[in-house]
């Protein structure tokens, strides 16, 4: 069975979907795994790194694409490469289905298996699958890094003979995995963290990192069955602004996580937020690719508000971490496969929960039961 990893096109992408660690994981099972030259030199793999660890190198796109039997990238792919892919071929990355339709047409119309990384269950036997969880996690650490290194102070508390320096003032908003990341990178750093979550049950993991859980009334919240935070009522999110209003006001840092699948990521700063913080504070939106949780944020930028507020808006800010991105997407891959292969191939097993969950496509058709065409 022959997988090949495309290099990723997409500006300021610099992840690949196997490192030379994944490569040597699957020539073990078994697999030829071919990479398209250069595919990894972003992340700090040269070519000759993969050729060490059993995969070929593959100039020609179009014809490595013909003859894979399942492709492994990153990003989505663009539609006109699916139409490369051969009939009866597998696929799996992150997808965008609900951002792309189209794609998802295309590979119906392929005939290829599209597995999208996205739609993994959050189920225990699948954690390590799961891209998005691993990827986050590295967002929520660059995310304080990224403030630290463009805040006008230091975090840590600093006693010297010229004065005592007290510590900078960090809020998290949204406590799952790039928010809990986020909070722990903070406390690490020295900061004095608060942090905030529609969902109560998260207060514990909150002070387990040595963080305040800020409570603010909104009113009846929850979770998803996957761990999600619910989707707020205009109501609610009004409320939650005005409890946030007066935290941000005095924070150094704010970062704000909350992306909603499938959806629009809600506004959870507005401009008269942002306007209240002091000059000089640094606001990262890890939601920008999803339209953004902060008023003003543009998506792979930074803006600097007529009040001094930077705003950082950089898409995937795991990408600026490439080498341990690459790793932890490829292990999640690699897992995947392991956790199917029979020994000679992959196959696809079409009543599996974790198959289930994440088919996109088969057999010509549109399979997943949130994206099949109504009628």
């Amino acid at each position: 069975m022959l997988l090949f990893v495309p290099k990723e096109t997409r500006p300021l992408e610099s992840r690949v979907g196997l490192d030379p660690a994944a490569v040597a994981r699957l020539v073990k099972l078994g697999a030829a795994v071919a990479i398209e030259a250069g595919g990894g030199e972003a992340a700090g793999h040269l070519d000759a790194d993969y050729e060490e660890a059993g995969a070929t190198i593959r100039t020609d796109l179009a014809a490595a694409l013909g003859e894979a039997d399942f492709v492994i990238r990153v990003r989505p792919a663009e539609v006109e490469e699916v139409a490369l892919q051969k009939p009866g071929s597998l696929a799996t990355g992150l997808m965008d289905p609900f951002g792309s339709p189209e794609r998802i047409k295309a590979y119906a119309d392929a005939g290829v298996s599209a597995l999208c990384s996205e739609l993994i269950p959050r189920t225990t036997l699948a954690q390590k699958m799961d891209v998005l969880s691993s990827q986050a996690n590295l967002a929520g650490y660059m995310g304080v890094v990224t403030a630290a290194e463009r805040l006008d102070a230091i975090l840590p508390m600093m006693m010297t003979p010229a004065g005592t320096i007290s510590p900078a003032k960090v809020f998290v908003i949204g406590v799952g995995v790039a928010g809990l990341q986020a909070i722990a990178t903070a406390r690490r750093l020295g900061a004095r963290v608060e942090a905030f979550d529609t969902r109560p049950v998260v207060e514990e993991q909150v002070k387990s990192l040595g963080a305040k859980f800020v409570k603010i009334d909104i009113g009846e919240t929850g979770e998803t069955e996957q761990g999600y935070a619910r989707e707020l009522t205009p109501e609610q999110v009004e409320l939650q602004r005005q409890g946030m209003a007066k935290i941000c006001s005095g924070a150094d840092i704010v970062v704000t996580t909350a992306k909603v699948f499938g959806r629009k990521a809600p506004v959870l700063l507005t401009a008269g937020m942002i306007a209240g913080m002091r000059p000089g504070s640094v606001v990262v939106d890890l939601a920008a690719e999803g339209g953004g949780n902060v008023e003003g944020t543009v998506c792979d930028e930074e803006v600097v508000t007529d009040a001094g507020v930077r705003i950082i808006g950089w898409g995937a800010l795991e990408a600026r971490v490439p080498r341990h991105a690459s790793q932890m997407f490829a292990a999640n891959i690699v897992n995947l496969i392991e956790h199917f292969w029979d020994g000679e191939t992959f196959p696809l097993r079409t009543d599996d929960e974790i198959i289930k969950g994440c088919l996109l496509t088969h057999g010509g058709q549109i399979v997943h039961e949130r994206f099949k065409p109504a009628g």
